[in-house]
């Protein structure tokens, strides 16, 4: 069974209701028919319904019995406002501009997760990344103890004998550029638990990637990932975790032998965390590219799960990803 088979099978066991913002986008409406079809998840759309009935006819996409919500006449709307005006009030939002943001279908989505008549939100058919992560980090904030949201990617590789019966855990691949150490950490914490809720891993082992193999270089990079390494024992003392590490000696058990002899982690890596955002997300198009590995991303790190899609992405991919949001928000 691939990954993405079996995250649809747990999404499938405690069906979650998901809000799509972008409910008139043509992929979008034939994603929510094979959602409601598939059992995944309870799709919402957003947006005028008009448009959003249009969109389905157009594109031969059967949406009755999907949920469609036009935030300007929604009955919820006057609550959303309200809600969103007490959160951002302290930071000079008036309730007229709270009102004027809660008819967005972006805001108003992301008020229904955040009191909870929605599990979770995908979104990225034609927003940015920036105009769902912006109302997500006011609104629904990050997790207690942890200081940044980030993403991972689920590499699943043609070799079984590498990772995770052929799976690695990328993480950051897509949004923090230049991580500190207390970030990184926060990171590894959060890739962790995208390991284990979304790929069945049991025992996530963790690798943070430099240049540098325990001490082999002296540069100031690598002092900030040793750093990070021991912050994030203090944060999951629980994790097994190790570093600075490279790249083969990682996942290769005979050179994490002889680059760090006795770590619990070289040579049996199945969670990769890169210094930086060039560096993850370099690696993960080469896992890819000349890999040949399938590669599927989440953001992490948020009290309740909002992801991002690429503008460019397939039905299949928008499927994909409400059926991952939808796992992550049974573990939220």
């Amino acid at each position: 069974m691939s990954i993405i088979d079996g995250v649809k099978a747990k999404a499938r066991a405690c069906v979650k209701t998901i809000v799509l913002p972008e409910g008139d986008e043509k992929r979008t409406v034939r994603a929510a028919a094979i959602i409601r079809d598939e059992g995944i998840a309870r799709p919402v759309l957003l947006g005028n319904t008009q448009s959003i009935r249009r969109a389905a006819e157009e594109n031969g996409a059967d949406i009755s019995g999907i949920s469609g919500v036009d935030p300007e006449t929604s009955p919820e709307l006057r609550r959303y406002a309200d809600a969103l005006y007490e959160l951002r009030k302290n930071k000079g939002v008036t309730p007229e501009e709270a009102l004027k943001l809660a008819r967005d279908p972006m805001y108003y989505g992301i008020m229904m997760v955040k009191l909870g008549d929605a599990d979770g939100l995908v979104s990225g058919a034609v927003h940015t990344t920036g105009d769902m992560l912006r109302p997500a980090l006011q609104l629904i904030k990050t997790k207690p103890g942890i200081k940044v949201v980030s993403s991972s990617f689920l590499m699943e590789l043609p070799n079984p004998n590498i990772g995770w019966n052929g799976l690695l855990v990328y993480s950051d691949c897509v949004v923090m550029p230049c991580p500190t150490a207390e970030e990184l950490a926060s990171i590894a914490v959060c890739a962790a638990e995208t390991a284990r809720t979304l790929c069945g891993i049991e025992e996530p082992r963790m690798a943070l990637l430099s240049f540098s193999t325990k001490g082999s270089a002296k540069h100031e990079l690598v002092s900030k990932v040793q750093q990070a390494v021991t912050i994030a024992h203090e944060l999951a003392p629980e994790l097994t975790l190790d570093g600075e590490m490279q790249f083969d000696a990682a996942i290769i058990p005979e050179i994490g032998a002889s680059k760090a002899k006795g770590s619990p982690v070289a040579g049996r890596a199945n969670v990769l965390i890169f210094p930086d955002l060039q560096a993850g997300n370099i690696g993960y198009k080469i896992t890819e590219r000349l890999g040949g590995a399938k590669a599927c991303a989440v953001l992490q790190g948020l009290a309740k799960p909002c992801n991002d899609l690429s503008r460019g992405c397939s039905v299949d991919d928008i499927v994909t990803t409400v059926a991952l949001t939808a796992v992550q928000a049974q573990n939220a």
